[in-house]
């Protein structure tokens, strides 16, 4: 655990990690029923779950096909108690502590998730919409480092 925070670090291949994504919206299954044991995909990654495994959060720095920049949450889904918002906000400072005044971002499917206002949690821990993906009309949300 790190240290006053509510994240563990895994190692991409966990199984206890894995099984959760299983259960996030932007998880890619393979129709001849494959299961590779890593799951998070080339580039450097930071695997976190919380206590309960109720929470998983990923970081990924990868050269992105739309041009973006920085470091990407790749997941993030939450089942526990916590406020979002809270964990995002201390993923962030173990993603700016492995990779120095990077820009952080991720992509919200708004057809994917039952809120009215997709990626609430993220604007409440200060992330700010920046744009649209052309292809599949993703919303791309971005933080600058403070």
């Amino acid at each position: 655990m790190f240290d006053g925070q509510n994240w563990y670090s895994m190692k991409d291949g966990n199984a206890t990690a894995r099984n959760f994504f299983d259960k996030h919206y932007s998880r890619h299954f393979y129709q001849d029923g494959r299961r590779p044991k890593l799951f998070v995909g080339p580039g450097e990654k930071m695997v976190l779950m919380t206590s309960d495994f109720k929470a998983l959060f990923i970081w990924r720095k990868f050269i992105s096909k739309n041009g973006q920049k920085g470091i990407n949450c790749a997941v993030f889904r939450n089942e526990s108690y916590m406020l979002s918002s809270t964990l995002i906000l201390e993923a962030e400072k173990l993603a700016w502590d492995k990779w120095p005044m990077e820009r952080l971002y991720t992509y919200v499917n708004p057809r994917k998730i039952t809120s009215t206002n997709p990626g609430y949690c993220f604007l409440k821990a200060g992330w700010r919409k920046c744009g649209i993906t052309k292809a599949k009309k993703l919303i791309i949300l971005e933080k600058e480092f403070e």
